[in-house]
């Protein structure tokens, strides 16, 4: 529902052991015996990819990456220091450190094995008939678990002034329904049910019962993936708005009690009408509740309750957790330190509560004042692009104009924060507080029914290295934890700020006019604002921008989908053209210095480049194309800069280098 991606001078040091260093734009950074018009990416980079190597417990590694792993060392201080200074019982401060302080109780967590786990094992082994398996799936949702579907409560995208049950697919435990289905992925599949049948054994089946039930997930989970959409069909809100009553609901899936189900989950039963994203999943879903044996889907719960599990258990089930969705799947040989892992786990369940201490500590006023300057200036830079657009009519532009007036942009930190004081935090067991944290939240998303839909409200934690657009609340959201170098830093010249956080303000702010976001008007709403004739001209170039990233190979034979990464792809060209011109603006009447022998423009794309640099191991990078609706980041760093002539005469690239692209088949669209 969401698309997404100041200063290390003005924000608290880390100690400097803490510090992975550089993170801001650097010649150093470059390799200057590569010809930018042979090789940008390379160029811009190729200092750092020599001598860079991924991090042993890390499945990539990049300018993302290193600021992001400098943010949890900050969130590790802040949380080593609940535990030091715990404050008041019921505070959100001893809440974090009482949490905090059972994920690191290693020996209770090993003293307790797979204990805390048996009420749920029992629960699912009474099952006697469908309707007890929905009432089963009802408490696993609630309690944060994730078989079969999954339900949000969320705007109506027509009538965003009301919340409405959004229900759709899931149930998979691969990344996407391309592992069980496209050959690129079979490798995985017996490697899936090795690793289940170990964890079934772990659990207490014999060895015979742990491969049986092990073929039996595979089977259903198969079954699933071949009913389900792909990520690209997924990107489509319009053929994903599907409005009925729960009755209807109820009728494509008459082997499941969904009525009951939804009862258990909370939802009040004054909700009579709800989004059910993909009718023909829960329809085919019917079909195989129906023809599978019961026992089979038990297995499939058993299945599910121990992988949700199994990093709040003892060391047997988190290691070989690890070493199958860690290793096996993404090439990482080594766990990330345990407190990194329970931070991660914090940030996921009373992340805002860690985030008010992160924002007190780490980001000052003059930051969020600051970037509101550089957005304004943005937003003015695409008013006067969209006006002077020559495929799009004035009454097009004139809607468009006056979404982009409605955009509401939050930096750094929400304006109001998250209450936890009904949340039950104890030193106890970790994996108690771990469905607590569930239930509370699941209680709190029920409780939204019956109020207007809150475009307030942020959807990622404050302390993440992120921004994002949210389309129905018109929302452009600024994370504090990116506002730091790579994207800003103060020290150094407009070139580079602009080829970094200007063009990442400006990816946000395209967002609102991509493949996706073009689809909601300015209130907010799945509205069709577009003449037909405009709305063709931009499908056309669109679909021009696709076929470029088709044609690029992140490994030998395993291309980019270029309509999955459409949205990001367009954020991206629009990014640095909006910030290109930006930029020209901020030089005008000034010297233009070289600096490092380099000229305000040639910075600003080396700035852009070396934003995206980053490393992956295969198994991740095939991962991260399966499933991520961004281009990986060597095709982000060069991809849109070759649609820009601006580009070519900054370099002097010409016609015939291997960098140039002729004009016909360039993309240009806001």
């Amino acid at each position: 529902m969401a698309a997404g991606l100041l200063a290390a001078a003005v924000l608290s040091p880390l100690r400097a052991a803490d510090v992975i260093v550089p993170l801001s734009f650097s010649p150093a950074l470059m390799d200057r015996s590569v010809s930018p018009a042979v090789d940008f990416y390379l160029y811009a980079d190729g200092g750092w990819l020599k001598t860079t190597e991924i991090p042993a417990d890390k499945s990539r590694w990049g300018a993302f990456d290193m600021l992001g792993q400098n943010n949890w060392q900050r969130i590790h201080g802040i949380l080593e220091d609940t535990l030091a200074n715990p404050g008041e019982p019921g505070s959100n401060r001893r809440k974090i450190g009482d949490f905090y302080a059972t994920a690191m109780d290693e020996t209770a967590i090993e003293a307790a094995g797979m204990k805390p786990l048996e009420p749920e094992l029992a629960r699912i082994a009474a099952i006697a008939n469908l309707k007890d398996l929905s009432l089963c799936v009802a408490s696993s949702h609630v309690h944060g678990g994730s078989p079969l579907f999954g339900i949000q409560p969320y705007a109506d995208e027509k009538k965003n002034d009301t919340m409405q049950l959004i229900v759709g697919q899931g149930g998979l435990s691969l990344p996407t329904r391309d592992y069980y289905l496209d050959e690129k992925y079979a490798k995985f599949l017996p490697q899936f049910a090795a690793h289940m049948a170990t964890m079934f054994q772990l659990a207490g089946s014999p060895a015979d019962a742990a491969a049986k039930d092990a073929q039996s997930v595979l089977l259903l989970e198969t079954e699933l993936a071949k009913i389900s959409k792909s990520v690209t069909e997924l990107r489509d809100p319009i053929a994903n708005y599907n409005k009925m009553t729960v009755d209807e609901a109820a009728a494509l899936m008459p082997a499941f009690d969904f009525k009951a189900y939804l009862a258990a989950a909370g939802v009040p039963a004054s909700e009579t009408s709800l989004n059910v994203g993909q009718p023909k999943f829960f329809a085919a879903m019917n079909r195989l509740l129906a023809e599978h044996p019961l026992e089979e889907w038990k297995a499939y719960l058993r299945w599910h309750a121990i992988t949700d599990a199994a990093s709040c258990l003892s060391s047997p089930f988190d290691k070989e957790n690890f070493r199958f969705f860690g290793t096996v799947l993404n090439g990482t040989p080594a766990q990330e330190p345990r407190w990194q892992r329970a931070a991660k786990v914090l940030d996921a369940n009373v992340g805002f509560a860690v985030g008010e201490l992160y924002v007190a500590k780490y980001f000052p006023p003059e930051v969020k004042s600051r970037l509101e300057v550089m957005i304004q200036n943005m937003r003015d830079v695409l008013h006067d692009r969209i006006v002077a657009l020559d495929w799009m009519t004035e009454p097009t532009k004139q809607k468009a104009l006056e979404k982009l007036r409605t955009f509401r942009v939050i930096v750094g930190y929400p304006e109001t924060w998250r209450d936890y004081s009904g949340l039950t935090i104890a030193r106890g067991s970790y994996y108690d507080n771990v469905r607590n944290a569930a239930a509370f939240e699941n209680q709190r998303q029920m409780a939204k029914f019956g109020h207007p839909f809150d475009k307030a409200e942020w959807l990622r934690t404050p302390q993440q290295v992120n921004a994002y657009y949210q389309p129905s609340a018109g929302q452009l959201v600024f994370l504090a934890g990116i506002l730091q170098p790579p994207y800003f830093d103060p020290s150094m010249d407009d070139a580079v700020n602009y080829g970094g956080i200007v063009a990442v303000i400006g990816h946000e702010i395209s967002h609102g006019f991509d493949d996706k976001g073009r689809l909601y008007d300015a209130q907010g709403n799945l509205a069709d604002w577009w003449t037909q004739d405009d709305a063709g001209a931009f499908v056309a170039r669109a679909m021009r921008l696709a076929q470029q990233y088709n044609g690029y190979f992140a490994l030998p034979g395993l291309a980019i989908n270029g309509q999955q990464t459409l949205g990001e792809n367009i954020g991206d060209l629009g990014g640095v053209t909006i910030a290109y011109q930006a930029l020209q603006r901020s030089l005008k009447g000034k010297e233009r210095k070289l600096i490092d022998g380099l000229t305000p423009e040639q910075r600003f794309f080396v700035a852009w480049a070396q934003m995206w640099r980053t490393k992956y191991r295969d198994d991740a990078l095939k991962r991260y194309v399966a499933s991520d609706v961004h281009s990986p980041g060597p095709f982000r760093a060069v991809g849109p800069l070759v649609n820009l002539q601006e580009f070519f005469d900054a370099f002097g690239i010409k016609k015939g280098d291997p960098m140039w692209r002729e004009p016909e088949q360039r993309t240009k669209i806001w």
